[in-house]
């Protein structure tokens, strides 16, 4: 099995550790110069990188990084236990919610963007979480 770890792309480096404790609770793992950090505490280690808005993403494309707020199909969903302490603790941190906070047979979910334009969802499971989505077998 591979291992996942999670890079998210930022203009400012302290701002983002800053953010992203705050927010999530995670800890400052390693930093790597003045570009990188590692973030840890979540079930797979959150790479900062310090990429200045306008910069090229990839050779490849032509597309440049923006920190306004941006859609990707790509996004995190952070599974927490206190969904009202978790939408608290991200907006003092500086999250915009997007939304009101929604009630779905396997939980809740609230809608954010981070200070750097990236979406996120903030997820809190009852029951059987998403099984309870799922048909019993027959």
């Amino acid at each position: 099995m591979a291992s996942l770890l999670v890079n998210i792309d930022v203009d400012d480096l302290e701002r983002a550790i800053d953010y992203y404790t705050r927010a999530f609770g995670l800890r400052l793992g390693r930093r790597f110069g003045g570009d990188g950090a590692e973030l840890l505490g979540a079930e797979a280690p959150l790479y900062l990188l310090a990429k200045p808005a306008g910069s090229v993403a990839t050779p490849a494309a032509a597309a440049t990084r923006d920190y306004r707020r941006h859609w990707t199909p790509v996004h995190l969903d952070f599974v927490v236990a206190d969904i009202d302490a978790a939408v608290r603790a991200a907006r003092d941190a500086g999250a915009r919610q997007e939304g009101d906070l929604r009630t779905h047979a396997w939980g809740r979910i609230a809608q954010f963007a981070d200070p750097f334009g990236h979406g996120f969802c903030l997820l809190e499971f009852r029951g059987r979480g998403y099984d309870e989505l799922v048909a019993p077998s027959k």
